[in-house]
């Protein structure tokens, strides 16, 4: 499928509108209802409302928007690194992540890298699970720091450790003040927000089975874009979530937080490609297993077997 043409469905879907898009692209409107066309014949179904004002998206046009912007933000993405590279003559270690990771100490971590290795270029990500193990066997990343365990017999990883799962309430929930930990059971009615939306297998999943595994349905109210949303969402009185335990630290003023009485855990998980003997991911396990011992943490047997 031809790249241009996204960029062109995209801009027109943005803009509801031929002429607007055309403008944005700095083209004429005619050979861009054509590239649309062109781009319908070959998808083999429309993908725009055209008696619509604006212009709507039809239920193949959503799909294909979806993942059009995933492909483009991934060219931009290898655009980006590959300009990056030609300039500079510094090592690269370019690294994924999920967003809830950053609450789960990996600034901290990047810090301590910085500190250690001022001479080498380091780019961060953000990017899902799913994506990081693309983007590790495509060479497009180094390191995927994840919550998703997978099996591909090119990428190894290691759980650095299993993170506390909690629940998240408005703070003037009923259920948020209450003493003690709290069970699944009393969140059965509960309206849940859960995050990712997409992709899928993702955290989600992960609640989602937290609670059938209890013989419970989670009533889901919002399936949030990311975590960040997701908690907006719990302070705006939309619902509760499950969140893991460090989220509690940076997020504390309009949300309230209770432990589990069930046992829930959400691992954090370290990615890189199998039989990688660079120095940079070296340098990165020595500095995980160096701050992990100063947090108290264990430290995992597999970062030990390549120190």
């Amino acid at each position: 499928m031809d790249i241009r043409l996204l960029r062109y469905f995209v801009a027109v879907a943005d803009e509801g509108n031929f002429n607007r898009a055309a403008d944005r692209l700095h083209m004429a409107q005619p050979p861009l209802s054509r590239a649309i066309q062109q781009l319908e014949a070959h998808v083999g179904a429309p993908l725009l409302d055209r008696s619509s004002r604006p212009l709507r998206l039809t239920a193949v046009g959503r799909l294909l928007y979806a993942q059009a912007l995933q492909v483009l933000a991934r060219m931009e993405d290898v655009e980006a690194m590959v300009k990056a590279a030609a300039v500079s003559k510094r090592r690269r270690l370019v690294i994924g992540f999920v967003s809830s990771t950053i609450y789960a100490r990996l600034p901290e971590l990047i810090r301590e890298f910085r500190k250690t290795a001022d001479n080498i270029e380091l780019v961060m990500l953000e990017s899902t699970t799913l994506d990081q193990i693309a983007a590790l066997k495509e060479g497009r990343i180094d390191i995927g720091f994840g919550r998703i365990r997978f099996e591909d017999p090119a990428v190894r990883r290691i759980v650095l450790r299993d993170e506390k799962m909690i629940a998240a309430f408005p703070m003037d929930h009923p259920l948020a003040t209450g003493e003690g930990p709290i069970s699944l059971h009393d969140l059965a009615d509960e309206p849940q927000i859960i995050y990712p939306r997409t992709p899928r297998p993702s955290y989600a999943d992960q609640v989602i089975s937290l609670f059938r595994d209890h013989a419970i349905e989670p009533r889901v109210a919002h399936e949030a874009r990311e975590l960040q949303i997701a908690i907006g969402l719990v302070a705006a009185e939309e619902g509760v979530a499950i969140v893991p335990e460090s989220v509690r630290r940076a997020r504390s003023h309009d949300v309230a937080f209770r432990e589990l009485v069930e046992p829930a855990t959400s691992p954090i998980i370290m990615s890189h490609r199998l039989g990688d003997q660079s120095p940079e991911l070296a340098l990165m396990i020595s500095v995980i297993a160096r701050k992990y011992e100063d947090w108290g943490y264990d430290v995992p047997a597999a970062l030990c077997d390549r120190l």
